[in-house]
């Protein structure tokens, strides 16, 4: 059997006296597509941070391509050259041009040269449809574009796995679908994404596995099949009900 990509076991995390994850298990295969969904506070962001060592579990471990992730700084260094992180808030340097945003990661983490750089930026922001934009400023950009660009930035460091955060819900409804667009291609393309969305389409249209979150457990799991056509729990079928009238 393949590696898998992720692995959670029995992961718990508080936040003060906030038990936010409770025995967390959860496999993601090599390539495999995986959503997370539930209501608000039910631990989905958290998940996604502890993955990325944004946030520290405090018991369980999390394995990524078969190694541990510890506290040790060079594990924690290597880990997050191999996550890329997509975030709600689009996190770019104001200061800095698009193509500049880009090529930072690259050439202070990977060591490319500036010209190795700068050809990779140029071709991952043709990937995601925004060549074009690459001397701008973001705030010069709309929200849908700068969360392309925010991508893009994922892919310059060629991630093994990439982490999705809400990523079109600080977006104006009309630029959802241009995000979601390049979200859909990149899972075309094979690569190995956990995503924390309420999207259901775009869930049923790439997901390999759905989960379901509340109060910090994971309540049902399944392919997207199942989960939409007939969820086990009540606490699945309200959530859907409600998200599904939107």
């Amino acid at each position: 059997m393949a590696q898998a990509a992720i692995e959670l076991v029995n992961v718990n995390k508080w936040f003060g006296d906030f038990h936010v994850l409770k025995d967390i298990s959860l496999t993601v295969g090599t390539g495999e597509k995986v959503v997370i969904c539930g209501p608000s506070g039910s631990g989905k962001s958290t998940v996604v941070r502890c993955i990325n060592r944004l946030e520290e579990h405090q018991n369980g471990t999390i394995n990524l391509d078969g190694v541990e992730l510890t506290n040790d700084p060079k594990s924690i260094a290597s880990i997050q050259g191999e996550v890329g992180m997509v975030f709600q808030q689009f996190n770019l340097f104001p200061h800095l041009s698009v193509l500049d945003n880009l090529m930072l990661g690259p050439m202070k983490a990977r060591g490319l040269s500036r010209s190795a750089a700068e050809e990779k930026a140029r071709f991952y922001l043709e990937r995601v449809r925004i060549p074009d934009q690459a001397d701008k400023k973001p705030a010069q950009l709309s929200g849908g574009q700068q969360q392309r660009v925010a991508i893009a930035r994922s892919l310059c460091m060629e991630p093994k796995v990439l982490l999705f955060d809400e990523p079109t819900s600080a977006l104006d409804p009309e630029m959802i679908s241009e995000v979601l667009d390049v979200m859909v291609e990149l899972a075309h393309e094979g690569m190995t994404m956990v995503v924390v969305t309420h999207e259901m389409g775009f869930a049923h249209k790439v997901a390999d596995k759905m989960i379901f979150m509340d109060e910090g457990e994971i309540v049902e799991h399944g392919t997207p099949e199942q989960f939409f056509a007939s969820p086990k729990t009540e606490r699945c079928r309200t959530f859907l009900s409600q998200i599904l009238k939107h």
